[in-house]
């Protein structure tokens, strides 16, 4: 049983031989493009170079590669963006929120106080609504 289920999911030998030949000729690709240069030197010896050739299929393989992981990487990242985002909304309503409640509290502290500042002949600063605390009075 164990034997046709592995036999059935076996590739036929042209295929197998099909995805071989691209993932050599794609290791070929990226060797010749992170193959460094032969040095040129008395002392160097000649050592054996690679096939240069590179074929059509070799490229698109590398492509289809690259924008696979393009898309992968792509596509996770959406995804947390998407799962964050309520807590970014979340947290910029609150914040939001808090802002509002300071500045209410201190225009209405400025409308509802202002005959008792504007009797008092304390010097008062357009950039400070509220009032200094006592430890930092002079």
């Amino acid at each position: 049983m164990a034997a046709a289920l592995l036999g059935g999911m076996r590739q036929p030998a042209a295929a197998e031989a099909y995805q071989s030949r691209l993932l050599y000729e794609l290791c070929a690709l990226l060797l010749t493009i992170l193959r460094s240069p032969p040095e040129d030197g008395a002392g160097a010896r000649p050592r054996a170079l690679l096939p240069r050739q590179v074929t059509p299929a070799g490229v698109a393989s590398m492509l289809l590669g690259a924008s696979m992981a393009l898309m992968l990487c792509g596509s996770v990242i959406f995804m947390l963006g998407f799962f964050l985002m309520p807590w970014v909304l979340g947290f910029g309503c609150v914040f939001l929120f808090v802002g509002f409640v300071t500045n209410l509290s201190g225009i209405g502290r400025a409308i509802f106080l202002w005959p008792a500042a504007a009797s008092s002949p304390k010097e008062v600063s357009p950039w400070h609504i509220f009032s200094k605390p006592s430890f930092m009075a002079m």
